[in-house]
Order: C-alpha cells, then structure tokens, then sequence
C-alpha cells in the first residue's frame, strides 16, 4: 500500500499540544509532533525584528504593526506544517502519509552515524521520508506489500524508542 493523504486529520488540531503532552486520540500508542527547536523559534523573533528594523525609519507604529503580523503569521506557517507522527487505529501517520501496521517490518532507531549514513549514501530514493533537520533521531521501518515500491519509511522522532515500542506492541 503506498502512502497517501490523510484527509480525516483536522487542520485546527494541528497547533493544539506540546510534542510531549499525552495523546489527545483515543487508542494511539505514540503521538508527537515535530515542532522545531528553541533555536528555530529564535529565527521567528530574529525575523520580526529584523522586519522592524527596517521599516522603523518609515514610521514607528508601521513598523511594529508589520513586525508583529510577520511574527503571528510565521508562527501560525510553522504550527500548521509541522508533522505530526502517531501511531494508531492500526497505523503509522508520519506527516500527511499513513500506512496499516501490518505492513511494515523490523523498526530500527537511528541516530548520529547511523543517522548520517541513512541519510546519505544509504538513502534509497524510493523511500518515504518525513525528517526535519533540528531532530537527530529517527526510526527506519521496513514495508513489505508487493504493489507498493516504498522499500522504507525513515521518520523522525524525538522519542524513537517508543515510536518503536508502538509500532512493535499494535
């Protein structure tokens, strides 16, 4: 089975919770999502002011009114395409793709050279890949289904033993 749109996931959930914070979903094993680090939100601030500084010589209040938009709509931009990772009702939800369990195989966590190999010359282009660069974990899990060419998914987590755990224990 290939990976495809999740169409059923509301978009307001999307900014509701921290990455650690229990699952909202009833019955999901693993649910996080990959929020970008401290520093990323620095870059949000650091674009902000950077907004007002330049429109500062124009107009004061201008340049705070734009400043403070650019920051609200960067901040609601970064929310809205975070992934979200979860396992439930049977399968594993990686960003806007999802796949039953029973078609995958032998999850293995990834991290520092292991990582960087996967990553680089070990990269297989046919694979389905949901990383984000500020998260130096990941989980590789094989897929076995004959019609789908997706050998496997590498998906990063902060918690990649229990994203393990879950798709072992469903």
């Amino acid at each position: 089975m290939s990976a495809s749109p999740d169409p059923a996931r509301p978009a307001s959930d999307e900014t509701t919770r921290p990455a650690s914070a229990p699952s909202p979903v009833p019955g999901a094993s693993f649910d996080e999502r990959l929020r970008p680090a401290p520093l990323g939100w620095l870059a949000v601030v650091g674009l902000a002011l950077t907004v007002w500084v330049a429109l500062l010589p124009v107009d004061a209040v201008l340049a705070t009114v734009v400043a403070l938009v650019v920051a609200v709509v960067t901040v609601v931009l970064v929310l809205r395409w975070t992934p979200r990772v979860r396992v439930h009702a049977g399968e594993l939800h990686a960003g806007r793709a999802h796949i039953p369990l029973d078609l995958l195989r032998d999850p293995v966590v990834l991290e520092g050279p292991a990582l960087r190999e996967a990553l680089g010359p070990g990269l297989d282009a046919r694979a389905y890949v949901c990383l984000r660069g500020w998260i130096r974990t990941a989980v590789r899990v094989d897929v076995e289904d004959p019609q789908d060419p997706t050998p496997y998914w590498l998906v990063s987590t902060r918690r990649p033993t229990a994203l393990v755990a879950a798709l072992t224990r469903d």
